[in-house]
């Protein structure tokens, strides 16, 4: 009993399964907005497991992907794959799991959805690569955790409407400005290795200003949501709470406080994803 448990805990090691609470919070309040209420509980459920699908296929992908580089990383060479607790096998098994996760679950939804959703897989898989040649690897890692609300919107719906598409972009900035922090982490690593993140390629300073600068155009872009969905008091209270959280991203970590970078990388982003599902719940439950 104890060996499968042990496995099952690798393998959520692997994938960093606590993470999931960043894009899928943003995919199911765009389920509801677009339902303007509760959507079919069937279609939750492939929501649920197009988003799991994907973004398991995505992290064991970029596990193997970047395994030499973690294997030479001391911050990362205890993770399953360079530390030998979990085979290549097993990594290779998931990102086809998830794979066929996400291409049933768009097939469950709509033709729309089965259409793009090796596109969606495409873009996500792709992000593993480049980091080797562009220092907006951050921007690609936005857009591809900004396919949640764009998917779920089409998911009740099956068409595009401009609200997902500014939620999309906001998440986009979002997640692109905290991973920009991440990787002040392994500035040094990144230039030995030749790697093209951004503070590696700009510097600690620059990438600070450009990740404060994603952060606010994520706040604006948040704001812009909850106008175009006729959002209230709840609505904006989410965008006043996100705004807020942004700032104490910014206040944790800074040069010389890259010891915080795990707090606000977790912690403040779960916190952020979670409050605006919540709230935004609130809001569409007191809407006439």
């Amino acid at each position: 009993m104890r060996r499968p448990l042990r496995t099952l805990a690798t393998l959520s090691e692997l994938v960093a399964f606590p993470h999931t609470v960043f894009a899928l919070p943003f995919a199911l309040l765009a389920c509801f907005e677009a339902a303007s209420g509760l959507p079919p509980a069937r279609t939750l459920l492939l929501v649920l497991l197009a988003m799991v699908g994907a973004r398991t296929a995505a992290m064991a992908f970029n596990r193997l992907v970047d395994l030499p580089f973690d294997a030479a990383n001391p911050r990362t060479a205890s993770r399953p794959l360079p530390a030998g607790r979990l085979s290549p096998a097993a990594a290779w098994t998931l990102v086809i799991l998830g794979s066929l996760a996400l291409v049933v679950a768009a097939w469950g939804l709509n033709p729309l959805c089965l259409a793009l959703s090796p596109l969606a897989l495409a873009w996500v898989l792709g992000y593993s690569y480049s980091k080797r040649f562009t220092a907006f690897s951050h921007l690609w890692l936005g857009l591809g955790l900004a396919i949640a609300p764009v998917g779920g919107w089409l998911a009740v719906t099956g068409s595009f409407a401009l609200p997902p598409l500014v939620q999309a972009a906001a998440v986009a900035f979002w997640v692109a400005g905290f991973d920009v922090l991440y990787s002040l982490q392994d500035v040094a690593f990144d230039r030995q290795m030749g790697l093209f993140s951004l503070p590696a390629r700009w510097g600690v300073s620059r990438a600070l200003l450009a990740s404060r600068l994603a952060h606010a155009l994520a706040a604006l872009g948040f704001g812009f949501f909850a106008r175009l969905v006729g959002g209230g008091f709840w609505a904006w209270l989410a965008v006043g709470v996100a705004a807020a959280v942004l700032l104490w991203e910014h206040v944790l970590v800074g040069p010389g406080r890259l010891e915080r970078i795990n707090a606000a990388f977790f912690t403040a982003n779960g916190l952020l994803s979670l409050s605006m599902l919540a709230l935004f719940l609130l809001d569409i439950m007191s809407r006439p």
